[in-house]
């Protein structure tokens, strides 16, 4: 990997009396096409796991209807999105399972076996008989195949970060962690995209009875190129230098140490991953459902919405991650933070206004908004933690964090409403969360344009 993507900078002179290196810096030097193949191998599996989301959410209420036969559809809405929020149950126990190991056999190897329990899991519930064939079997199908999902993924996120964080040269490191969340909102939608064109094109008998199965059939062939993609690479440069520290295989690295040696880097990746994901999934996720159950909107203009606020967000993401290079990953994240501080209260009385250019402009300004953290995030989040420990450590932090806030953000948010009356608490809840992202950016340190921790200054070669 030294040869194809680092090279040192500067000769290590021998010390005269030992014979061993003086503590003269390597250089690494990335070639810009091979970073260009990490960041597209890495994408394609977040894509893969924002496409199903988006093709699962879409396609519930048919879901209901085929794994969960009962004369009320909310519970047949109910028990798909129970089977829905399985996964992310078993999210941090991939993450602890993962991580640890991306640490120690290498990024790619796991990212590759995380690509392929994704594409199998999702290609599985394509194949699952109904329960009109089989009976109880068909619902237990599909929560296996869910958790098979959401344990596979507890190990893609950081990984994928990590793996396209120490590709990347220090000066662009923003722009091209940007892409992974670009890979997010483009795998949402087109997962929402098809399942909105089938329906459109299909009688309600036929998405019924086999059209529901296509989009989730296509995850095999998209699995198939990811994992080409990512077999293709080979490890990153700041991992095979800590592998050529060792003189013989690398020794496990304890969870303890991930944990108790990290606790202060863990609590503001928990703090940032709150923010993040809280105000993600109300957005992204949360948003359809309150304009159509809460505020009585059109189903499919307010799915629309939403999609062409995701199209915004794809092309303002590379530009943002730029930006976060130039003037720092703190800065854009704090304005991200003191924006949904200031706004999110003004941004949802305009969305219930209730007209489309009311709807549009409230949910446009949380989706910018929410564009400073997903453009700063993927080269934030690695540079928490050194790189002996780095996938481990940021596994069990984010995917706790999204067990915890994230993904509870809907059905919480959705009781507070139920609890209290108040319409207005999702944006409560939005300021709470920028509050305590808010402490975490404060409390971090600037990693923009400098080496990631434990590694060497990493500089673009020539293309």
């Amino acid at each position: 990997m030294a040869s194809a993507a680092a090279a040192p900078a500067s000769a290590s002179p021998k010390s005269p009396a030992s014979g061993r290196s003086s503590a003269v810096p390597r250089v690494t030097v990335t070639e810009p096409a091979l970073v260009k193949r990490a960041v597209k191998a890495a994408a394609l599996g977040n894509a893969m796991e924002w496409f199903d989301f988006g093709v699962y959410s879409y396609i519930a209420v048919t879901l209901g209807k085929v794994f969960f036969p009962s004369g009320s559809p909310t519970a047949q809405l109910l028990s798909t999105f129970g089977a829905f929020a399985a996964a992310f149950l078993v999210r941090p126990l991939g993450g602890l399972v993962f991580g640890p190991l991306g640490d120690r056999v290498g990024r790619q190897k796991v990212l590759a076996l995380t690509m392929i329990m994704m594409a199998v899991g999702t290609f599985a519930i394509g194949l699952i008989p109904s329960y009109g064939s089989i009976g109880v079997g068909a619902p237990l199908l599909l929560l296996a195949a869910r958790l098979v999902q959401g344990f596979s993924t507890g190990g893609e996120y950081a990984g994928a970060s990590t793996f396209i964080a120490e590709y990347a040269p220090d000066k662009k490191r923003g722009f091209f962690g940007s892409w992974l969340e670009f890979g997010t909102l483009a795998g949402y939608i087109g997962g929402a995209g098809l399942v909105t064109l089938m329906t459109a094109l299909l009688s309600s008998h036929s998405l019924l009875t086999w059209g529901w199965r296509v989009p989730f059939l296509v995850a095999g062939p998209m699995g198939i190129i990811g994992l080409y993609l990512r077999m293709r690479l080979e490890e990153t440069p700041a991992f095979a230098a800590e592998v050529e520290k060792a003189e013989t295989n690398r020794p496990k690295v304890p969870v303890r140490e991930m944990l108790a040696g990290q606790w202060q880097a863990l609590l503001l990746c928990m703090g940032l991953v709150l923010v993040f994901n809280v105000t993600d999934y109300m957005l992204l996720s949360y948003m359809p459902s309150y304009l159509t159950s809460e505020l009585k909107y059109d189903e499919t203009h307010g799915l629309l919405v939403i999609l062409g606020v995701m199209a915004l967000m794809m092309i303002v993401q590379p530009f943002a991650g730029a930006l976060s290079d130039r003037v720092g990953r703190r800065p854009v994240i704090a304005v991200g933070c003191a924006g949904f501080l200031l706004l999110s209260v003004p941004a949802l009385l305009l969305i219930r206004q209730g007209s489309l250019v009311a709807v549009a402009l409230g949910t446009g300004a949380l989706g910018l908004l929410l564009v400073c953290f997903t453009a700063a995030m993927p080269a934030a989040l690695p540079a928490l933690f050194p790189t002996r420990v780095r996938y481990g450590s940021l596994s069990i932090g984010f995917n706790v964090s999204v067990s915890l806030f994230g993904g509870t953000t809907p059905l919480v948010v959705t009781a507070l409403i139920g609890a209290t009356g108040n319409m207005m608490m999702p944006a409560y809840y939005m300021m709470a969360a920028a509050v305590v992202g808010g402490f975490a950016v404060w409390r971090m340190a600037e990693s923009a344009g400098r080496p990631l921790p434990g590694s060497a200054p990493a500089v673009e070669g020539r293309g």
